[in-house]
């Protein structure tokens, strides 16, 4: 299994190194073209700029045939500006308009809910079955999860407030694993994404 980043905009180059230090991950792919898009089996949507990365989805070619692969139930783990771009509601930001979604999460999300940059913090998480301390969650100019439909299931919280949600093999996070110095999160969601691919070429074998 190939896993691949998203590298259009944003925190790609600490989602590379993340994934590249866990044993047995291979080296993983930066993800610009529908061509390296194909290559991939797993796929890290980064934080960053949501609108911009929108954008270049769009001027690289790259939208219609990530619509696809999600649609095909791609594994993709979605970060901060990730986790935006998956959602299928968003509400009125005081950052200005909201990037297009391909509305793969059931999720109602705001843009930049936790303030400004100044305004960024570190806050215990509770990953549900991540074993061990809670997670070190960073939250940079973090999306708010306002309602999780029907759909989707609570994967994180800090306190009483969702910061993370999963829907079969995609999860979207409000916070900043990359940023944590933690692999096991990026350890989970690969060992997933892998035996949900080893599944899928088993059921595609004749029998």
């Amino acid at each position: 299994m190939r896993a691949g980043v998203l590298a259009l905009q944003g925190d790609v180059p600490e989602h590379l190194a993340a994934t590249g230090r866990l044993a047995g991950a291979g080296t993983p792919r930066a993800v610009r073209t529908p061509t390296d898009l194909a290559e991939v089996d797993a796929l890290f949507l980064p934080g960053g700029e949501s609108t911009t990365i929108a954008r270049l989805l769009s001027e690289s070619g790259l939208w219609k045939p990530l619509a696809r692969r999600l649609a095909d139930g791609l594994p993709v783990l979605a970060t901060c500006a990730g986790l935006i771009l998956l959602a299928r509601r968003l509400t009125p930001s005081p950052s200005g308009p909201n990037p297009p979604t391909f509305g793969t999460l059931d999720v109602t999300v705001r843009r930049n809910d936790y303030g400004s940059q100044r305004e960024s913090f570190e806050g215990a998480v509770d990953v549900d079955g991540l074993p061990g301390e809670p997670f070190p969650g960073v939250f940079i100019r973090a999306p708010r999860i306002l309602e999780v439909g029907r759909e989707a299931t609570v994967l994180a919280r800090r306190g009483d407030e969702v910061v993370g949600v999963r829907q079969g093999s995609v999860w979207g996070l409000t916070f900043h694993p990359e940023l944590a110095g933690d692999p096991r999160l990026h350890g989970r969601f690969l060992a997933e994404a892998r035996a949900a691919v080893e599944r899928r070429a088993a059921d595609a074998r004749p029998q």
